[in-house]
C-alpha cells in the first residue's frame, strides 16, 4: 500500500477522553484512558484480544457507558443525557466487525432510514445522498438488491455507505475487515483510504499493519485495558519503546 496523501490536520480537538475508567462487573477493562484526537487525524488501535482497544471506541457514541472520567467528542460531553447522546450519534458514523445490515430491506433502503428517521430528510433527498455514497464506495449497482445478495466486502462497503450517509465528522471502524476473506480486505480497505484522503476523522481497531503503517498519523497500542505506547507509524513499527510493544509487533509481523 503506497503512502496516502491527506490534507492537513485541523488544530481542533474532535475527540478528548480524560481519566476514562470501564468495568464489566468485577473486570476493569479500561485504565485510565487518555486520548485527544484531532480533526482530520488517523488513529489506528491495536493490541491482543481482550486489551480494551473496541471498547474504548464504542464508548465514544455510548455503545458502552464508561463510569469514570470524561469523554468530550466535538465540544460535546458524553454523559446519560439523551439529548447529549443523540446529538453525538448524528457526528460519529460507526463501522462493525459483522455488517449490521437489515437483511429484509435494499441496499438502498439500508442508506435511507437513519437519515429519513433520524435527520428527519425528505425520502428524495435521501436517496440522492445514498447513491452518492453508494457511488462513491463503488456499488451504485446494488442499490436495489438486499443484503444477502452482496458478497462480505460489497456489505461492508454498504455499511460504510450507509455511515457515511449521516455526514458524520468523525468515523469509527472495529476490525472492519476481521470477518471477511482476504480476497475482499483489499476492497475495503480502499474505501478506508479513499476516506483518509478526504481528511476524515477516523479511529479504527484493525490488526491491517500494512493500513496502519501508511494511512495512521498515530498508532495506539493497548494491552490489559491500558494505552501501553502511541507513536507516528514509522516510530512504533521502526523503534518500539514497550516489551510488550515489541512482543506484540513480533507476533503479527511475519
Amino acid at each position: 500500500m503506497s503512502e496516502v496523501i491527506t490534507k492537513p490536520l485541523g488544530a481542533e480537538g474532535m475527540i478528548r477522553m480524560e481519566g476514562v475508567h470501564k468495568w464489566y462487573g468485577q473486570f476493569h477493562v479500561l485504565k485510565d484512558i487518555n486520548l485527544n484526537v484531532r480533526q482530520g487525524e488517523r488513529i489506528v488501535l491495536c493490541g491482543p484480544s481482550g486489551s480494551g482497544k473496541s471498547t474504548t471506541i464504542r464508548c465514544l457514541n455510548r455503545l458502552e457507558e464508561h463510569q469514570q472520567g470524561r469523554i468530550v467528542v466535538d465540544g460535546t460531553e458524553l454523559t446519560s443525557d439523551l439529548k447529549q447522546i443523540e446529538t453525538i450519534r448524528r457526528e460519529v458514523g460507526m463501522v462493525f466487525q459483522h455488517f449490521n445490515l437489515f437483511p429484509h430491506l435494499t441496499i438502498l433502503q439500508n442508506c435511507t432510514l437513519a437519515p429519513m428517521w433520524v435527520r428527519k430528510m425528505p425520502k428524495k433527498k435521501a436517496e440522492e445522498i445514498a447513491m452518492h455514497y453508494l457511488e462513491r464506495v463503488r456499488i451504485p449497482e446494488q442499490a436495489h438488491k438486499f443484503p444477502g445478495q452482496l458478497s462480505g466486502g460489497q456489505q461492508q462497503r454498504v455499511a460504510i455507505a450507509r455511515a457515511l450517509c449521516m455526514k458524520p465528522k468523525i468515523m469509527l471502524f472495529d476490525e472492519p475487515t476481521s470477518a471477511l476473506d482476504p480476497e475482499m480486505v483489499k476492497e475495503v480497505l480502499d474505501t478506508m483510504v479513499g476516506l483518509a484522503e478526504e481528511g476524515m476523522t477516523m479511529l479504527c481497531v484493525t490488526h491491517e499493519m500494512g493500513f496502519a503503517r501508511t494511512v495512521a498519523n498515530r498508532v495506539i497500542f493497548m494491552d490489559k485495558g491500558e494505552i501501553v505506547e502511541q507513536a507516528a507509524p514509522n516510530d512504533f513499527f521502526d523503534n518500539p519503546q514497550s516489551d510488550r510493544t515489541k512482543l506484540f509487533l513480533s507476533q503479527i509481523i511475519h
